[in-house]
């Protein structure tokens, strides 16, 4: 128990700090090749915070074990919302950007849709996995043709490009690859044993243990910038994390691994998730503006995610 714990904690540690160095090799490489700043951020910085989500996925699909990859993708969405902009309200009062209100939001509740839709008959398969594919190249299609028709009104926070030789770029995105397999290997190794130790489902795993672990990254980022007064970009990660948690995390297990979907993912876990995207939709698109979640909204976010962790460990 003690290894299978030692196991996830460092591999938490190494998957979080190669995601870095793996985002800024791959940003840097990107900006040698004259891509522009804002594509850079819309595609590699935007997919690259996912890179955790998606190699975890990946890595656990390719190992047998898809219930920790779809739990992975739902759990994190569910932490996400629940417990990173639960605890970031309750530090400060998160404001609802209009364009975030016009484009994001609804296209998260689509893509949420859709992804409902791809799991309804208890089966991820490839198409269901190609569906999620495709609807991730046409997300980034609409992000870069909105941001190039409204440039006053970023979708992603101008990033920080390393300026690094193209060799030492180079050597970070390889490096950080080889450490994103490595310790997501690592991750999945220990969170299946102490599945096995514990008597519970891989998928129970994916949801706790493993969704709040990848989701650590967004609730320090967040917590971080409330605290130095730049609460307003918490949101927008957040929601920018569920879209290619969905669309490039969710699509891992239907095109390596297809198969029967354990049926608390149809009855319990993708209703929370959906009942709290439309539930977040509905507090950033519905009262007087300027809109924003304060910590009424905190507490009765972080006290749905308290319940729905209690219902987890009831049922299991």
């Amino acid at each position: 128990m003690l290894i299978a714990l030692a196991a996830i904690l460092v591999g938490f540690i190494i998957l979080t700090w190669s995601a870095d160095r793996f985002v800024a090799g791959a940003a840097a490489t990107a900006s040698n090749m004259n891509v522009s700043r804002m594509l850079i951020g819309l595609t590699v910085v935007s997919i690259g915070t996912s890179a955790p989500e998606i190699l975890v996925s990946l890595m656990a699909a390719l190992q047998g074990f898809p219930g920790l990859a779809v739990g992975n993708a739902m759990g994190s969405n569910i932490a996400n919302i629940g417990l990173v902009l639960g605890v970031t309200a309750l530090i400060a009062p998160l404001p609802v950007k209009a364009a975030l209100a016009k484009r994001e939001i609804p296209l998260l509740v689509v893509i949420s849709l859709v992804a409902g839709l791809c799991i309804a008959n208890g089966y991820l398969g490839r198409i269901d996995g190609l569906i999620l594919l495709a609807g991730l190249f046409i997300t980034l299609y609409l992000m870069i043709r909105w941001q190039k028709q409204h440039p006053d009104e970023p979708l992603v926070e101008d990033e920080e490009i390393p300026e690094l030789s193209p060799a030492k770029a180079w050597l970070m995105l390889g490096s950080g690859l080889l450490l994103l397999l490595g310790s997501s290997q690592l991750l999945v190794w220990g969170a299946t044993e102490i599945a096995k130790m514990m008597g519970i489902s891989d998928l129970v795993i994916g949801l706790t243990i493993v969704a709040i672990g990848t989701s650590l990254p967004e609730l320090a980022a967040s917590v971080t910038s409330a605290l130095k007064g730049h609460h307003d970009i918490a949101l927008g990660n957040v929601i920018g994390s569920n879209i290619f948690n969905l669309l490039a995390v969710l699509s891992m297990p239907g095109l390596v691994a297809p198969g029967a979907l354990d049926k608390a993912v149809i009855l319990r876990d993708y209703p929370v998730m959906l009942g709290m995207t439309l539930l977040l939709a509905l507090l950033c698109l519905i009262g007087k503006k300027p809109r924003q979640l304060g910590k009424v909204t905190g507490v009765a976010l972080l006290s749905i995610y308290a319940l729905y962790g209690a219902w987890l460990f009831i049922q299991n």
